[in-house]
């Protein structure tokens, strides 16, 4: 079984002044976070900004990113699409430049029904037998649920190895964990979320806060999994500030604003995203600067 570790980060993708993606930046604060906790990189996600990426960029960012952190993390490229024909392309390349897994989201817009969600992903892993595949549903940004049971059908294919649930809810968590074998992995698509998933089974978290404490999170799972409980529950306790003020809009502009103010030069983001409002922006520099991280 593929490990790709406890700490997943979904990474930003920086753009240039003239709105281009700087791939000089993303393979530098590739290997940062690779330093510093991370353990595998997944690339053109929702923090990715996949939506207003093409492919061709996409491609580049893996090659570049698996060249910069080559024999120090993984790399699963996000590899999601509405169309099953299109995710399949994209994933058949990406098997080619070397990743390590694929992300793939519920097909958004189009709302499959759980029959064709399931159709979907079979078809997908099948069309790459040999890649890793996670799982990715995130109801609130695609418009439809996967289901516990369509993921315990899905957890029987080889190469579905996982998924990044980020639904908020308890009850959907543990379902998964009670319908899957344990050796299907479960990752917390949400800072605020990791701890309370570890104590039903989860993994690890594939995170959004990594770019700033990727170590302390590292430590409250260790702390949790060698039975620390009250020492993993500080560490989350003192960092839940930060997982909620990320989120005070859309993400990624606060991480990255976040990012910008910790000196990264990793440009705003695309297009319909905006900067945030000054009020947020101020909230967001207060918590990190009582955090001692600006």
């Amino acid at each position: 079984m593929v490990d790709f570790g406890r700490v997943l980060t979904a990474m930003i993708t920086p753009f240039k002044e003239d709105g281009s993606v700087n791939y000089d930046v993303a393979a530098a604060l590739a290997a940062h976070l690779a330093d510093n906790g991370t353990e595998t990189l997944v690339l053109c996600g929702t923090t990715g900004e996949s939506p207003t990426l093409s492919w061709e960029e996409e491609y580049q960012l893996f090659c570049v990113v698996l060249q910069a952190v080559a024999g120090k993390a993984s790399v699963i490229a996000g590899c999601g699409s509405n169309s099953t024909k299109e995710a399949i392309a994209a994933t058949q390349k990406a098997v080619k430049i070397g990743v390590h897994g694929a992300l793939h989201v519920v097909p958004y817009y189009n709302k499959p029904p759980q029959a064709g969600l399931y159709q979907h992903f079979q078809a997908i892993a099948q069309a790459t037998p040999d890649l890793p595949v996670l799982l990715y549903n995130i109801p609130g940004r695609t418009g439809q649920n996967l289901q516990p049971e369509t993921v315990a059908r899905l957890a029987e294919i080889d190469n579905i190895v996982g998924i990044k649930e980020s639904t908020g809810s308890i009850d959907q968590a543990s379902e998964i964990r009670r319908l899957t074998p344990k050796e299907f992995q479960i990752y917390s698509g949400d800072d605020y979320m990791t701890l309370p998933l570890l104590a039903i089974g989860a993994k690890g978290v594939v995170s959004v806060a990594s770019h700033l404490v990727g170590n302390q999170l590292q430590k409250m799972i260790q702390a949790f999994d060698a039975g620390e409980t009250e020492v993993a529950r500080e560490i989350h306790l003192q960092f839940f500030p930060l997982f909620k003020a990320l989120f005070a809009t859309t993400n990624p502009i606060l991480v990255k604003k976040a990012l910008k103010l910790l000196g990264w030069e990793v440009g705003s983001t695309r297009p319909p995203l905006c900067e945030a409002d000054s009020e947020v922006s101020r909230k967001l520099e207060v918590v990190l600067k009582e955090l001692g991280l600006i």
